[in-house]
Order: C-alpha cells, then structure tokens, then sequence
C-alpha cells in the first residue's frame, strides 16, 4: 500500500498554517491570538508543521505575514473601508477573532471542501461582523468575474486579501487576477504577500516536494517584486518585508536578527531571498 502523502491538496496547506496560528496564539507574548486555529490545525495540520520543521522554519515568516495582514485590515477598517472580500481564505478566522465594526461586511471565498470544513469546526462561533461564504473556484474566470462585480455594486470602499495565494499561481493567471480585481470602482485596496526568485528556490528544495506531490507547486515570483502589479491596475502604496515585521514582534531566528537592522526594502534582491506583505492601491 502506498502512504498517503503528508500534503494530499492545497487545502492542507490552510491546516498547515492554522497549525502555526496555534502556536503563536499559546505563546505568553503572542502577536495575535487565534482561539481557533488548534482545532481548526487539527492533528493533520500537526503532522505537517512538525515534518516541514525538520526541513525549514516557516514559522516565523508566515506568523510576521499573518500579523502584518491583521495590521493592514484593522487600519483599512478603521479608515473606512466597508466590505473585505478574502479570496483563497482557506481556514483564515478574522471575521470571529479581531475586532471589528458589526457594520462591516466580509466575504470570504475558497473552494467547497475547505469552507465546509471550516464550517464544520466553527459551527459554535459566531462572527463578529455581517458575514457570507462564497465556494467558487477562483482559477473559473467567468465565476470570479460576476461574484466580483455583485460585489463591488454593494460596496463604496472595499479591500481585498489574498494570503498565500499568488504563490500558487502562474504570472498570467496573477495578471488575469489583478485585472479582473481593478474592474469595480470599489475595490480600492488589495493586500497581497509575495516573495522572490531566490526564497522560491529555497522553499522549493525544503519543502517544495510535498507540495508539488498535492499539487501546488511554488509558482508566483516576480523579478521586479510589487511593481508586477502597476500596468495591471494597481500601484504599491505599501510595502513591509516579512523580515523586518518578525525582528518586530521578536520572532526572528537569532543568526538573521542583525539583517533585521537595515533598512526596509520595498523591493527584492536579486540574489538574497526576500518576501514581504504589500498594501496595493488602483491605480489610475
């Protein structure tokens, strides 16, 4: 009989990262807290940190972006923003652990299997904002298209999230992406995380093979960093590296905290690896 593989589809990847939520959130001097993520983890999300531990550390980086991404929403929140649409959301739980106006209203969107088994684990809790799940699959142009445009008609001021998504993507299909998100007027913020040549390289040969065994292989790395989005309908406003972000909270492995003391990068090296969460705005 042939072992079931550690990762068997993108979706475990969600129970991967929930898995280092957990952590974070047990930590006495946690960045966020996250009561949901060690059932959500559940004992496959378990299995898969403790295996990739072995390879890499991924947890700090992927902490530094879930607490960049919760800075990012609560100012666009409390800056007006009316409407977040979270795409590939996976077993993300913003809407039921931040806080949030019971005015604002988020949609999350992911494919069946994944929101009905969040759904399953958090049948108890209740969001604290108006809330809607939307199964789709993102890769049917036409399906995102028109949840897009429903969406951008009820909203005046909306902001996008897609966490750990491009990395899955190929360029054009971020392309395509990105222009069919600048079509409603209203979708005026994006955040997105990315990394360059270099960090995919090295990901690829830590953990890349069990991803590419479920079918997700490391794909989005663009050359020129943020401004791959500009002739695509949005301009950089912000960026902050993952770097920096977890010398912040004091999560940085100490052999890499003196390179946490140079000056932010907006942009990637050529040669070192680099990541970092990006605040996008409409362009003209």
């Amino acid at each position: 009989m042939v072992d079931e593989p550690l990762i068997r589809d993108v979706s475990d990847t969600a129970r991967w990262m929930a898995a280092y939520r957990a952590q974070e959130t047990e930590r006495d001097d946690a960045a966020f807290k996250d009561p949901f993520a060690r059932a959500l983890a559940g004992e496959r999300g378990e299995r898969i940190a403790e295996a990739i531990a072995k390879v890499g550390d991924y947890s700090w980086p992927l902490v530094a972006r879930t607490y960049l991404f919760d800075r990012y929403v609560t100012r666009l929140v409390k800056a007006g923003v009316d409407l977040v649409v979270n795409l590939a959301a996976g077993l993300d739980t913003r809407p039921y652990r931040m806080e949030l106006p019971a005015s604002l209203r988020w949609v999350e969107v992911d494919l069946p299997d994944i929101l009905d088994y969040k759904e399953s684990v958090l049948a108890d809790a209740k969001p604290v904002c108006a809330f809607e799940r939307v199964r789709l699959d993102l890769t049917n142009e036409d399906a995102r298209r028109g949840l897009f445009d429903r969406l951008g008609r009820s909203s005046q001021n909306a902001a996008i999230l897609s966490e750990g998504l491009l990395i899955y993507l190929m360029p054009q299909a971020v392309g395509a992406l990105a222009e069919d998100l600048a079509r409603p007027a209203s979708f005026r913020h994006w955040i997105v995380d990315i990394a360059n040549p270099p960090l995919v390289e090295m990901m690829k040969q830590q953990a890349g093979g069990a991803t590419q065994m479920a079918g997700a292989p490391f794909l989005f790395a663009p050359v020129e960093g943020p401004p791959f989005f500009t002739p695509r309908g949005w301009a950089p406003a912000e960026v902050r590296t993952m770097l920096k972000a977890a010398g912040k909270i004091g999560r940085l492995p100490l052999m890499m905290r003196p390179f946490a003391l140079l000056p932010e990068s907006p942009t990637p090296s050529a040669h070192m690896p680099w990541s970092a969460v990006c605040l996008l705005a409409r362009g003209n």
